[in-house]
Formats: structure tokens, sequence, C-alpha cells
């Protein structure tokens, strides 16, 4: 999951030419990004991605499964109701008491460990399913991510994906907010991941096969002011670029997401109902 800066990367597919980012300075600056805000409260509306992931995957009751960086357990408790053995991770320690709130209030019984998506605590080939919505492509060091969700995938396993496109409504949310914040000299856009091209790159030495599908997640909000004030309240990325902008560029960062969402909302009335696209990806291991 991504800091400002690093969120904002979106702006740009290509790879800069500057020297090398501090992925460790990143990194950190990520995670107080993430354990700002509740990301909980937007997390909860994604639910249907871990859902219909679940399926693509064919998920099978007894697979052990393991959801990379979790956030508040969307992937996890989709995988636990089709009862399978769930390890959820994430580097933000309140995020996982959120996913174990959850579980408990839903009956799920769910492993929960705090773990880095770069350094993932677990042996070679250990899951039959390796997992993440949403959350590993916004890690600063994008191949050893991808190293790492190979490794703990055993062979013939499966490894699935919910990454934003760069084009998509969030996609764009974060072109808008890389104007008002660049990203760190170097750094690859997160919205790489959501580009079957980058996904080649990083996993296709090891892959039996990629399948990666374009879909759609309706963000549906009373208005496009309500999801504004959700997003500046409780998404750490949103919420920390508007905190370390000045008053007038607070107002322009606003003007240009509301007028990014009354483009794109297709409610035909007061609410919001925005289509934000997104990849769908298995991926074989070999």
């Amino acid at each position: 999951m991504a800091s400002p800066a690093s969120a904002a990367a979106t702006q740009s597919g290509t790879q800069s030419s500057n020297p090398a980012p501090d992925l460790v300075a990143l990194k950190t600056r990520q995670q107080v990004a993430w354990s700002s805000g509740n990301y909980a409260i937007v997390g909860s509306t994604l639910q249907i991605v871990g859902e219909q992931l679940c399926e693509a995957l064919d998920l099978k009751s007894g697979s052990k499964v393991l959801d990379v960086a979790a956030g508040n357990g969307m992937m996890s408790l989709a995988a636990a109701r089709r009862w399978c053995d769930v390890t959820s991770t994430d580097y933000v320690p309140a995020l996982l008491d959120r996913g174990r709130a959850r579980a408990t209030a839903e009956g799920m019984t769910i492993a929960f460990e705090e773990a880095d998506a770069e350094n993932l605590p677990f042996d070679d080939n250990s899951f039959d399913t390796v997992v993440s919505t949403f959350g590993v492509m916004f890690t600063p060091n994008q191949d050893r991510a991808a190293a790492e969700l190979m490794r703990v995938c055993r062979p013939k396993g499966q490894i699935g994906l919910a990454n934003w496109t760069p084009d998509g409504f969030i996609g764009q949310v974060f072109k808008i907010l890389g104007k008002y914040l660049p990203p760190a000299a170097g750094t690859k856009s997160p919205a790489l991941w959501g580009t079957r091209a980058r996904l080649t790159e990083m996993f296709d030495a090891g892959a039996q096969s990629i399948k990666a599908e374009s879909r759609l997640f309706n963000f549906r909000y009373r208005s496009p002011a309500h999801f504004l004030d959700v997003f500046k309240n409780y998404y750490g990325p949103v919420l920390k670029a508007f905190a370390a902008l000045e008053p007038a560029k607070q107002e322009e960062l606003h003007n240009d997401l509301h007028a990014l969402i009354v483009r794109m909302n297709r409610s035909g009335d007061a609410t919001m109902v925005v289509p934000s696209e997104y990849l769908e990806v298995v991926i074989t291991k070999r």
C-alpha cells in the first residue's frame, strides 16, 4: 500500500532515469500513511472484489491461502467463507486488528500475522494460493514483492491479484495527487501492476500461465462530496496529501478530484456511482 508520493506515481507508467530511490525511507512513509485515517472504512466497501477473485481462482475448501497486504481482511474473509486455511498479513497492525474483529464477528477462523510483502516470513512453497487485492501493488520494490509471492507459492499453485489500472478511476485519482505531490524520483508507478506488460515482466519466468481480465468496481457513495469526505478522513494517501498542502492548494486538489468524480459519475442523480477499472489476475506457477 502506498504513501501519497508513491501512490501519486501512477501519473506515469514509465521508469524514471533518476538515481535509485531510497526504498526503505519510502516504505516507512507508506506505513505512516496507511496507519493514518482508517482504511477499514474504505476497504470494507470493496468486499465484492474479493468474492469475485475467489471464484476466478476456483478456490477449493481446505486450500492453504496467504493474503498479502491484506488491509482489513477483505480477501481473507472471502477465502475463509470457502472453508480455506487462511493466513492474513499486513505491515499495519491496526488493520490486522480490524480484520481480526471482522473474522470474530463472522465466526471465521483466520490466522493474522504482521508481515512485510517484500520479506514474507514463510518458507518456500508454503501455500496453495497467494492473493493480494489492491495491496501488494503499492510496494516500493515491485520486483522483490513479486518474487516473494512466487517464492511462497507451491509449484502448480496460484497467485490471485486485483490491481487498479492506470486509466481507471483510482488511477486517475492518483494522477491528480501526483500533480500536487510528485512521486519520489526513480520510483515505479503502482498502477503498472494493473498492466499486462508489467505483470509479464515480473512473473513470466516462473509462471505456467498468466490470465488477466479487466473488471469494474463501482464506487457507490451518497454524493461526490460524501466520497471526498470519506477519503479525506479515512484513506491514508488522500488524507496525507491534503495535510501536506497549504489551504489554497487543498482547495485546488479538492476541486480537481470533485471534477473527476462528476465527469465519471453515471448515477443520473445526486448520488455517486463511479466505475473504477481494475485488473483481475490469476497466475499459475510452474
